[in-house]
């Protein structure tokens, strides 16, 4: 097992800019749900997402919000790493499941000014923070913790030419065809996402972005949030869409296995929980299969139930909100869960209007899944 200490957090999304807001939020159980501020509201059934409100005038959606996020996250990353604005050198990896296609949907139907270049977070990164060193990776929705796994080997591999910090990032932001293409799936259109339920009725998109630095050892670091024990990926291309638990255990059990950990040493579980149909279901018999006796220890929470589903975004946020979750024994709700699931029947989820004061805290489990069984989970524990 070799650990990253994690140096340095930034976040953005419907619910708070900066992870202290973000956080405290989320333990409020504010939801960052609005009526769709960015579209033709006539143009489809569900009429709610989770934006960030930061449009010059509202209802008018303008080009580069994705790359506007990820700088505003990224900064704030290295901000709180000490790093300055000067990143030169310094590797970014940057997951997202769909970079600016927004962007592309706004030039191509409406002529909005946009460059190709645009299309690569590096020109942005380049130009704000003099990054040169920049890679791009569309895995969906565990795109992030697929960037993190990439960034911690980067890290610790054998070479006099291992970098001792990385960025790791993620975003995405609403396009009208992924949006549209969501609120089709089920017969009838969601109007906010709620994880685990019986009564859910499908997912809902959300803006957001998410930063972290991590450093090979901790020497000269200004501050340890966290340390990343492990990261595992997989692809079980079990099929397009619809989630294999079985893929989806094998990608947990491989986590535990590099972190060194077993199931009853996990005291949190940040859940993927997008509110669909399948996913829930397969998540939460995958977990069940994995933790085995141990499934009603954990405390579990989704998140994505007040930001919505971040997709390429959603791993870092789950990240950071787990580290601060261990560091202050404070645990976000997952909102709108009344009835949960019989799989998840086991589980001791965190539900109300209020954080729940759960103690010490040590190992929290990440779970992010992506279309097409693109699986990925980190292992995490606290600085305390």
């Amino acid at each position: 097992m070799t650990m990253s200490p994690i140096i340095g957090m930034g976040a953005v999304a419907a619910t708070g800019s900066g992870v202290d807001e973000l956080f405290e939020n989320l333990c409020r159980g504010r939801s960052g749900r609005a009526e769709l501020r960015g579209f033709d509201r006539t143009r489809f059934r569900a009429q709610h997402a989770y934006e960030v409100d930061n449009r010059p005038v509202p209802g008018q959606d303008v080009p580069g919000r994705a790359t506007e996020l990820l700088l505003d996250a990224v900064g704030q990353a290295a901000a709180d790493a000490g790093l300055g604005e000067d990143l030169s050198g310094i590797p970014v990896l940057v997951g997202t499941g769909l970079r600016e296609l927004r962007s592309l949907e706004l030039w191509w139907r409406d002529g909005s000014p946009f460059a190709d270049s645009g299309l690569h977070f590096g020109t942005g990164l380049r130009e704000r923070f003099n990054a040169d060193v920049t890679h791009t990776f569309s895995n969906a929705c565990s795109a992030s913790l697929y960037a993190l796994a990439l960034g911690s080997d980067l890290l610790h591999q054998e070479s006099e030419d291992a970098p001792d910090t990385v960025i790791v990032a993620g975003v995405d932001v609403l396009t009208e065809s992924m949006y549209g293409l969501l609120e089709r799936v089920h017969p009838q259109p969601p109007d906010r996402v709620r994880p685990f339920d019986r009564n859910r009725t499908g997912v809902l998109m959300g803006d957001g972005a998410a930063a972290i630095v991590l450093r090979r050892t901790e020497r000269d670091a200004p501050q340890v949030h966290g340390r990343l024990r492990g990261v595992a990926v997989n692809c079980d291309a079990y099929h397009v869409t619809a989630p294999s638990p079985e893929g989806i255990a094998e990608a947990m059990r491989s986590a535990h296995r590099m972190a060194g950990v077993k199931p009853s040493d996990v005291d949190l579980v940040m859940l993927h929980g997008t509110g669909t149909l399948l996913n829930d279901e397969a998540e939460a018999t995958a977990l069940a299969d994995v933790l085995g006796d141990s499934a009603s220890g954990p405390l579990m929470t989704a998140v994505k139930s007040m930001t919505g589903h971040t997709s390429g975004a959603s791993g870092l946020i789950n990240l950071i909100v787990g580290v601060r979750a261990l560091n202050e024994g404070r645990v976000p709700p997952t909102v709108g869960l009344d009835d949960p699931v019989e799989e998840a029947a086991p589980f001791r989820f965190v539900t109300g209007e209020a954080a729940a004061g759960s103690g010490r805290l040590n190992v929290a489990q990440l779970n992010a899944f992506g279309f097409g069984g693109i699986n990925a989970v980190a292992i995490v524990e606290g600085s305390r």
